[in-house]
């Protein structure tokens, strides 16, 4: 039995399964890029004070700042489209949507953090976990609800074509009604 709000078939599994697939792809590059011990003469100390990290990268200038402010918001960016696509639906709330994918990502970037302070020469920093919620709240409201809706026209269209087909089948496979021939009534 289907779900409501689910788009059917082959496609919706293909889709889920591809969003399945590059969603754990995507978390094992993290894990891997964000994991890995870093060879480091000194490490800076915990960034515990939401946005001093930010404003200090924004002091050194526009120029110097887009790099560091752009690697936090693009990490986890990927996710805003592939939790959605993983889940697959079509009919949801936008803000559930938008809510839910939020906060997984908050859970994700928050779970990195926390296993990075067993890791050498990595520390803890908020500010990352801001950015990177940020980049998968972009990427989810720049791509997903477009997304929805293009898979929305295209099933609708599907769904047209099918009852289309379907009705010009039944026309043809009813054929000429069949007779049956009359017998006598008994005495």
């Amino acid at each position: 039995m289907q779900r409501q709000g689910d788009f059917g078939g082959s496609a919706a599994i293909r889709i889920r399964a591809a969003g399945g697939i590059l969603l754990l792809a995507h978390l094992a590059y993290v894990a891997w890029l964000m994991l890995r011990p870093l060879d480091v003469p000194w490490v800076t100390p915990p960034n515990l004070h939401p946005l001093a990290g930010i404003r200090a990268d924004l002091a050194l200038g526009w120029p110097a700042a887009v790099k560091p402010l752009g690697e936090g918001i693009a990490l986890l960016a990927p996710l805003g489209v592939l939790l959605p696509m993983a889940h697959g639906r079509l009919t949801v709330s936008p803000l559930a949507s938008l809510l839910r994918t939020a906060a997984a990502a908050a859970l994700v970037s928050l779970g990195i953090a926390l296993l990075q302070t067993g890791v050498p020469g990595r520390v803890v920093d908020v500010d990352s976990m801001l950015l990177n919620t940020t980049g998968v709240i972009l990427a989810h409201l720049l791509v997903v609800p477009a997304a929805r809706a293009r898979l929305r026209r295209w099933e609708g269209m599907r769904e047209e074509s099918d009852r289309e087909s379907a009705t010009v089948q039944e026309e043809l496979s009813q054929g000429r009604t069949p007779r049956i021939p009359r017998v006598g009534i008994a005495p």
